[in-house]
């Protein structure tokens, strides 16, 4: 039996030992110390040995954690450039406006909250004072990803600056009246100033870390040189258990973006109580940044602390605050200096000492307010570090008080994430502490008054002043004035109009046909971004692979295993596709990226993402709704789609619900074509609606979702007639009649609509070739190209009459004089074409493939949930029967005749 005290073998004793009595030396060495001086002194040696190992370039594992100390010892620490005293009186008076925001909104009930920008206001101040880039000066200025819950500070230092009114600041989440300020960073409701939607926690940093990488991918493409853009992601620590908010750090180590600083605010405080109450966050997230290969700065302790740690000669002070957990750090933030002497000081002899020469005020000065992120000369020392790092992204672990400035009833209480407001008195204390020049007369009738210096006051000149010298406001965002992007050549589009003959072809590859042809185009062609999680393959795009090349920034340093052949494994440092590996949420941060180029950047760009319909929508759907916050344009491209056509891949794969999601998105223009022509079609008015001459009263920023399949089908020549395209881009045409089908039906035959979409289409043909023959029944054929714009219009049709004007549906005059019933059909559960039932004035019945999927063949999957053709005209004679225009034997001599 192994003896687990036993020292095992490392993987090193695979290696002889080519001198046994030197690395004895070094053992007996190590050995002689921890027993004279002890195990700290010990641990002390090594570290520092392992240290000097890294800054010489010895290969040897890192170190992924380091004292609970700074990175940065305050004699290393650059002076602050300026005037820091300026900046401080800045500050607070942006601490005092947040503060006072949200407290009088809580009077209307609306909410708010102040201590997270208490606890951060120096990493914001210091960032806008003397780092963060606007974009008025060259390129496009940094891009800032706010914390959403300090989103009040930010709103008050536009209000200082000029940007905002009192009347802003008093509509703080109100919101409706047009003058209101939204809860958080929303850049459709405020698109002149955020950027970034971020409160979805866990998302920020997702997409800041491909934000970083897209500015990358448009410099090493020639697009722009956006080389002077640095990204900063503002963070909770209790924000970084969302496992987004780490998924990505590999990527951004592996591709040294060192255009990107974390910042992450550690008040230790998440929304309910400690983020780690027996454990260390900090050292947690050092450990797990450090082992991703990234950069990382702590900024824990205040100037206040210089005094204990030179005082620490044995290292005591250092230990204890390694084993000291997070929770017991935020009790000593609210007990007394008799306390804090007992439990953390009294806990080791050494430390006992030390106390001794500490006076109550000054442990309670460290204890309590000193903390390296409410300290403007150690930001700047984080802040500039990162910047000047090369070869990996940083991440700046800050330390800091929740609620710190807002009083002993805020400042570390596990409730003050809920806490609204401030008394009278709480914040005439407050003003005390800040030195602000309010008078107690200012509080009229018990409201807490607005400061402001004046708009030509030394402080306002001096914020403005910063912030030209960097290149204009920040945070701010700019729809640039950019040319509509020219319409490709018809050509490309006009190819599926003759359909495909005998050929079978999936819309999964007419789709990547038709982008083939539009990337090859001379004005546009490099403007699209080809976004797919290591799928290409199943989508038919290898062929894409050596014409486009796959980005990398490191170019190809391997010759590929398939270089011999023609569609081979290309990557490239200038490549334009983006194959992110098997994560849908990477894929969908890049396609936010690129389909908000050109406001971030003023550049358009043409993202269109391919996956799985299944692991789209229901995975990621949070960042679906995060793109059309951020305004987002692009092809969103649903590949393998419905619940019936992916043969043998069973429940997990059979996407029967993701159009009903999507319809939930008002930004999302949902398509479900039949036919390449309707793809084309629906192509081409994107592009025009997005990216080109946009109609009066027409909104551009949306994007849209198309669901194609992978079931290899004859494809038709378009139909001829007026209003074909129309119907297509609207979401609803006929594509024939019976008597057009070349079907015999006499003349005074019953008759019903089938209205079907994507490949539901064609179980309706055939059951109209069926009813035909076999029922005596006239069938017509219809293409529902989009039940949710159907619904969409109207549904704005609805809202007209409520204001006095008269309109119609489309839908409604689509189907106008049309005969009979009406039965739709799709390969998605009944709730997707019933969205538009209530608009049909005809008798509605539908068919779908509710439930869960199944491992099957088509034919047997179709028939199980009852959307086959023969399925298709038993529920269209039940729907003939109950109207009596065909008898009611019909319905059961039909179920028996095809086995149902």
């Amino acid at each position: 039996m192994t003896d687990p005290n036993a020292i095992q073998p490392s993987a090193l004793d695979q290696l002889p030992d080519r001198d046994p009595e030197e690395t004895a030396e070094w053992q007996a060495s190590l050995d002689a110390v921890a027993r004279e001086a002890g195990p700290h002194r010990a641990a002390y040696l090594m570290r520092r040995t392992l240290e000097r190992a890294e800054a010489g370039g010895i290969a040897l594992p890192k170190l992924l954690e380091t004292d609970y100390v700074n990175t940065i010892p305050t004699s290393a620490e650059p002076g602050v450039p300026g005037d820091p005293e300026m900046e401080a009186r800045i500050t607070a008076w942006n601490r005092w406006n947040a503060a006072a925001m949200v407290t009088r909104g809580a009077k209307h009930g609306v909410g708010g909250h102040i201590a997270t920008f208490a606890s951060a206001a120096w990493l914001y101040e210091t960032g806008f004072n003397h780092f963060f880039k606007g974009k008025e000066g060259d390129g496009s200025g940094d891009q800032l990803y706010i914390q959403g819950h300090a989103s009040p500070g930010i709103y008050a230092r536009a209000f200082l600056d000029g940007r905002l009114n009192e009347a802003h600041l008093d509509n703080f989440r109100q919101e409706s009246g047009g003058n209101g300020l939204p809860s958080y960073p929303h850049p459709r409701r405020l698109p002149w100033l955020w950027e970034f939607p971020t409160v979805s926690m866990g998302l920020g940093p997702l997409s800041a870390i491909y934000q970083a990488r897209f500015n990358r991918y448009l410099t090493n493409r020639g697009i722009k040189d956006v080389s002077a853009s640095h990204v900063w992601a503002f963070l909770g620590d209790g924000e970084m258990d969302e496992p987004e908010s780490t998924a990505a750090l590999a990527l951004a180590a592996r591709e040294e973006l060192d255009n990107l600083t974390f910042v992450i605010n550690c008040n230790l405080q998440r929304l309910d109580g400690p983020v780690r109450a027996n454990f260390k966050i900090v050292q947690e997230l050092e450990a797990q940044f450090r082992g991703a290969g990234w950069n990382v700065i702590k900024t824990l302790w205040g100037t206040a602390w210089d005094e204990l740690f030179q005082l620490d000669t044995t290292g005591a002070l250092v230990r204890r605050l390694r084993e000291v957990p997070d929770a017991q750090i935020q009790t000593y933030q609210t007990r007394d200096a008799a306390y804090i002497r007992q439990d953390f000081f009294g806990k080791d002899p050494a430390l006992a000492e030390m106390a001794k020469l500490l006076s109550d005020d000054k442990i309670l000065e460290c204890f309590h307010l000193s903390r390296g992120g409410h300290e403007s000369r150690k930001v700047y020392a984080a802040y500039k570090a990162a910047v000047e790092h090369k070869g990996a992204p940083t991440v700046i672990l800050a330390q800091t008080v929740k609620g710190h400035t807002l009083g002993e009833g805020f400042a570390s209480k596990n409730a003050n994430h809920q806490m609204k407001k401030l008394s009278v008195d709480e914040f005439k204390t407050m003003r005390d502490l800040l030195d602000l020049p309010i008078k107690d007369s200012d509080f009229v009738d018990g409201v807490v008054p607005y400061g402001h210096p004046g708009a030509d006051s030394p402080e306002v000149r001096y914020l403005q002043e910063r912030r030209a010298a960097l290149g204009g406001p920040a945070p701010a965002r700019r729809t640039h004035a950019l040319a509509p992007l020219p319409a490709p050549a018809e050509k490309a589009f006009a190819s599926f109009d003759k359909g495909s003959g005998s050929q079978n072809v999936a819309t999964t590859m007419a789709f990547v046909r038709l982008v083939k042809d539009l990337v090859r185009d001379k004005e546009t062609g490099r403007r699209w971004v080809p976004i797919v999680p290591d799928e290409a393959r199943t989508f038919g795009m290898e062929s894409l692979f050596p014409s486009l090349g796959i980005y990398s920034p490191k170019g190809q340093t391997y010759e590929p295993v398939d270089r011999d052949q023609l569609m081979y494994y290309k990557e490239a440092k200038n490549g334009q596709i983006l194959n992110e590996g098997i994560t849908e949420a990477g894929s969908m941060a890049d396609f936010i990226a690129a389909s908000t180029a050109y406001a971030t950047h003023g550049e358009a760009m043409i993202p269109f993402y391919i996956f799985y319909s299944m692991f789209g929508w229901q995975r990621t759907a949070d960042q679906m709704w995060q793109l059309g916050d951020q305004l987002g344009r692009g092809f969103l491209v649903g590949a393998t789609a419905g619940r019936t056509t992916l043969t043998g891949e069973g429940l997990q794969h059979a996407d029967g619900h993701s159009p009903v999601i999507a319809a939930t998105n008002p930004a999302a223009l949902t398509y479900d074509p039949a036919f390449a022509y309707e793809i084309a079609v629906i192509v081409r008015e994107g592009l025009r609606r997005m990216y080109g001459e946009a109609k009066q009263g027409e909104d551009q920023n949306v994007f849209y979702y198309l669901t194609v399949y992978n079931e290899p089908l004859p494809q038709p020549a378009k139909p001829q007639g007026l209003g074909i395209d129309e119907g297509i881009v609207k979401g609803l045409y006929r594509f024939n009649t019976a008597e057009s089908a070349g079907v015999t039906v006499s003349a005074n035959a019953p008759r019903i609509q089938l209205l079907g979409s994507g490949t539901a289409i064609h179980w309706a043909l055939e059951a109209q070739k069926l009813l035909a023959e076999e029922w005596g029944v006239a069938a017509d054929v219809w293409s529902a190209t989009s039940w949710s714009e159907l619904r969409r219009d109207a549904m704005e049709a609805d809202a007209a009459l409520l204001r006095g004007e008269e309109r119609v549906p489309y839908v409604r005059q689509a189907l106008q004089g049309a005969e009979g019933p009406v039965l739709a059909v799709s390969d998605y559960m009944r709730q997707v074409p019933d969205q538009i039932a209530q608009w049909v004035e005809q008798d509605w019945s539908s068919l779908g493939a509710d439930g869960f999927g199944l491992s099957d063949t088509r034919e047997a999957a179709r028939r199980h949930f009852g959307v086959d053709a023969p399925s298709i005209v038993v529920a269209a004679l039940a729907q003939l029967a109950r109207r009596g225009e065909v008898k009611a034997t019909a319905v059961k001599e039909a179920r028996e005749k095809y086995g149902l």
